[in-house]
């Protein structure tokens, strides 16, 4: 898993620095934004392998960072970007979901659910990488 890196855009810096650690922790690279706007800049810079975002952050949330990664950056519309915010109502995470995120989770953070859908996403990179094809 060293090969894979993995953005945190995340405002709250308690939040990040903790998601941050456990991904280190767990053998991944990793990278750092404190809003959605530095965060496009991250993902448009250095094309982590996969996203990690809260949807309420200044400057622009999370649900407009994907969008706008979806409608005029499609080199980059495959990266699997995962929603972790305190948004756990159904009408967000359906929104999320529709917008194009690979997955979507809800704070307190559980790590043990975040690294196994992390995994997951690995997983679906490592076999697109084999086979040449996208899943």
């Amino acid at each position: 898993m060293n090969n894979i890196t993995i953005l945190c855009i995340e405002d709250e810096i308690e939040i990040r620095t903790l998601v941050v650690e456990e991904l280190e922790d767990a053998g991944f690279k990793t990278l750092q934004a404190s809003n959605g706007r530095e965060g496009l800049e991250v993902i448009l810079a250095k094309w982590p392998d996969i996203v990690i975002c809260d949807i309420t952050m200044p400057e622009m949330d999370g649900h407009q960072v994907l969008a706008e990664i979806q409608l005029n950056h499609p080199e980059l519309s495959a990266v699997p970007f995962i929603f972790l915010t305190a948004l756990a109502d159904k009408d967000n995470m359906i929104a999320g979901l529709q917008g194009g995120a690979a997955d979507y989770l809800t704070k307190p953070i559980d790590f043990d659910l975040l690294l196994a859908k992390i995994t997951g996403c690995v997983t679906r990179i490592e076999n697109e990488q084999k086979t040449g094809k996208a899943f």
